[in-house]
Order: structure tokens, then C-alpha cells, then sequence
């Protein structure tokens, strides 16, 4: 089966819709839960919320995931949840998977996170920073089932910002991945240059469905990260990024293209088709840059002479939390020629249309006062 033929929008979990997913959401979901499932309380956050774990499968091939470490990056738990969706199918392609893998997930490794909306937990931590000195709970429960478990394989799941785009063009990274380094000095490892062949393998699967939008994430070496960690202990770690789609800020199109991603990962591991390529697969992966705004506006200076010498405006959106939505809160980020950047939503001041359009936004009398 190729994931083109997936019927996505009935494994999609419907209902778990938008950027803010909470803990009680999730749970709602895990409760509904039956075989081939197995769900686990396996420890509580700062706030004393539970952390969860499902199990699946009895396959030789041991794949740890988790998400939403960062509590505001919900997309890749929206696409876990349609992935368990999937496996819970009586159809073929699921039972070979997990009669190949055993497969286990932690939905929500950040719950107090994701209830307030931000990054860290909720002693202020970024849990993406303590792998070394483990000083949080969260921290310590991934620990134990990394020690507990023993995968062959984890994928590491988070979102990213609007900013990034695919090494110098004008298309958005609607996915990243990285295959993280374990040294300083980025070597080659055995567990690295598995973790490229499986990316190597997703990419392929999956830049006919979204091409030139799929990018290659940093790899500097930092040992208080996870996948570095969890590289260096010789297990193969796949970092997932979500990021932009066009006009996709609820992240639902990312989303499906997040789960795609876990299939194909489920798929290449399961049957050995990723020992197919090779590091320069992964390395033909553009990197990413950030040379995105969210909006961005060009020749202001032509109707706000205190603009003079600042012809661009770049603008994101802060995401902001109230009555348990999200609002994209539009803030000034920089002011110059911007002539090598790029705009999810373009504008030229010049241009008599996107004039009219402009002053219609509710944004525009805070930027020429």
C-alpha cells in the first residue's frame, strides 16, 4: 500500500481539530481506546497531570514516539492520534505493521505545556534541554521508557515555526527532518546513517505529494537535546518538524501530511526499504532557512515617509491563547530592504489593489499610525 492510497479523511480524528490540544482532549481520545491498544499512565508532569503511553504490536522492530515535549506544538499529536486510528483498521497494511513492529507512543510528554500554551513546562523548562541533567519530571519519564523499552528506533516529534523556508526558494518547510548529530564533530555513526536512510526513504515516499516543501533541519550538536542524546546512545532518531502550509495556520494540512510521514516511517521499518538509500538521499535535502514572514509588506516607505530608508515591512504573528482558542496577534519583527525574504501574505504598497486590500486589515492603522 502507498500512502496515496490511504483513505485520510475517515483515519482522520475528528474530533481534535486547531492549534490549542489540551490533556483532557487527548485522554478523551485514549479512553476510547481498545485492542490492539494498551494504554499506560506512566508518570506525572510538575502540575501532577498523567502522562500516557500506548503500546501496539508484537513485532521485533521497537519504534518509540512521542510529541508535544513543547506544549505548543500540537500538530504531530493531531497526526499520532490519526495514526492510531489507522492501526486500529482490521485491514492488511496495519496488521502487517504490527505484526512486524511493536510500537509505542507518548501522546502528550509536556500536558501543563500544552494546557498553558507554551513552549516550556511548567517549572519553566524546556524539556528539549534537560536530557543531561534530567531535573524534571517529564524529563525523567522519557528516560525510563527510553531505558525501559529499548527501541531500535525513535521519532521525535515537534512543530516549527512559519519562518522557515526550503534552502533559498519561496516555498514554505511544510515538514523538516534531521537525522541529529551524536558528536560535535557530526560524525557518521551506524545509528545516524540509519536515521538518514529512513529519512531518506520518507522523502521519497512523500515530496511527490508536497514538492520542494520538505526541508533539512539544523544538525549543530547539542547534548541537552533528546535526539542527540538518545543518538548517542547508538539508538537511529528521527526528527519530525511540522511547519507551514499555504493559508494553514489551524496546521490541518500539515497534519495530514505529518501522519503520511509516520506512515511511511512505519512502513520503510517494518519491511527493510529504507536500507535502500543512502546518506547523499539525505543530504540532497535542501536545508532550511528562515526567510519567511508572515506578512510581509514591500515599498511602505512610498506612503509613510517615517518609513524612509525601510521600504519593507516584515510582520509574524504572535500566537496568543485566550477563551481556549488561538489568535495570530500580527507584531512589527523587521524593517529594511527585506529584498531577500519572502511573504506568506505579499503585499506592495505600489500595487493599487493590494493598497485597498491592506487598509481593509484590522493591522494596518497600528503600522502607519
Amino acid at each position: 500500500m502507498r500512502f496515496q492510497d490511504l483513505d485520510y479523511p475517515n483515519i482522520k480524528e475528528k474530533s481534535i481539530l486547531g492549534r490549542y490540544v489540551t490533556h483532557g482532549q487527548v485522554v478523551g481520545f485514549l479512553n476510547t481506546l481498545r485492542k490492539p491498544f494498551s494504554v499506560d499512565t506512566i508518570g506525572l508532569s510538575v502540575e501532577k497531570r498523567s502522562i500516557e503511553s500506548i503500546t501496539m504490536g508484537k513485532g521485533k522492530q521497537r519504534i518509540l514516539m512521542w510529541s508535544q515535549m513543547h506544549g505548543n506544538e500540537s500538530t504531530t499529536t493531531k497526526a499520532v492520534l490519526d495514526l492510531m486510528n489507522f492501526l486500529s483498521s482490521e485491514a492488511a497494511e496495519p496488521l502487517k505493521i504490527l505484526q512486524k513492529c511493536t510500537i509505542r507512543i507518548i501522546p502528550m510528554l509536556n500536558p501543563d505545556g500544552a494546557e498553558a500554551y507554551t513552549r516550556v513546562n511548567a517549572n519553566k523548562v524546556d524539556l528539549n534541554r534537560d536530557a543531561k541533567m534530567l531535573t524534571q519530571p517529564e524529563s525523567k519519564v522519557l528516560r525510563m521508557v527510553y531505558e525501559d523499552f529499548r527501541p531500535h528506533y525513535c521519532l521525535n516529534l515537534h512543530d516549527q515555526r512559519t519562518i522557515f523556508n526550503v534552502g533559498n526558494t519561496p516555498k514554505p518547510a511544510t515538514i523538516s527532518f534531521l537525522a541529529p548529530a551524536s558528536d560535535k564533530q557530526r560524525s557518521i555513526t551506524d545509528s545516524r546513517r540509519k536515521s538518514m536512510q529512513l529519512i531518506g526513504a520518507i522523502d521519497h515516499g512523500l515530496n511527490s505529494c508536497i514538492p520542494g516543501q520538505i526541508g533539512r533541519y539544523d544538525d549543530t550538536y547539542n547534548a541537552n537535546c533528546v535526539g542527540d542524546t538518545f543518538q548517542t546512545l547508538g539508538t537511529p532518531t528521527v526528527l519530525f518538524e511540522a511547519g507551514h502550509f499555504v493559508n494553514d495556520y489551524e496546521r490541518e494540512q500539515t497534519r495530514k501530511y505529518i501522519f503520511y510521514a509516520l506512515f511511511l516511517a512505519l512502513k520503510n521499518i517494518s519491511e527493510d526499504w529504507h536500507e535502500r538509500f543512502e546518506e547523499s538521499d539525505y543530504f540532497n535535502i535542501p536545508e532550511n532557512n528562515k526567510l519567511f514572514f508572515d506578512i510581509l509588506i514591500q515599498n511602505i516607505d512610498s506612503i509613510n515617509p517615517s518609513f524612509i530608508r525601510k521600504d519593507s515591512i516584515g510582520i509574524l504573528y504572535k500566537e496568543v491563547l485566550k477563551n481556549e482558542k488561538i489568535h495570530f496577534v500580527p507584531k512589527i519583527e523587521m524593517a529594511g530592504s527585506l529584498e531577500d525574504h519572502f511573504g506568506h501574505q505579499l503585499y506592495n504598497c505600489l500595487n493599487d489593489n493590494d493598497l485597498k486590500l491592506l487598509k481593509r486589515q484590522s493591522f494596518w492603522k497600528d503600522i502607519v499610525g
